[in-house]
């Protein structure tokens, strides 16, 4: 049995979502906030693609150990 080194799901990629509470995605509505947990920077997005644009920006800064100050 060996141990893998590289944790699959790290917490530097974890985010909160929070869909505003006139959202609708099975209608393509998306409104809410993400917000990274380990820095607390966020974002309030009203599309998927603002959701997925700052998600693209946002993830490669972390690995990079960079901040985005994106809020």
């Amino acid at each position: 049995m060996s141990l893998h080194t590289h944790v699959n799901l790290p917490s530097s990629r974890s985010y909160v979502l929070k869909l505003h509470r006139d959202a609708m995605p099975q209608q393509g509505r998306f409104h809410g906030r993400i917000e990274h947990i380990v820095s607390g920077e966020h974002v309030d997005f009203h599309s998927a693609e603002q959701l997925i644009a700052w998600l693209a920006q946002h993830v490669p800064a972390v690995d990079a150990g960079q901040g985005t100050d994106a809020r």
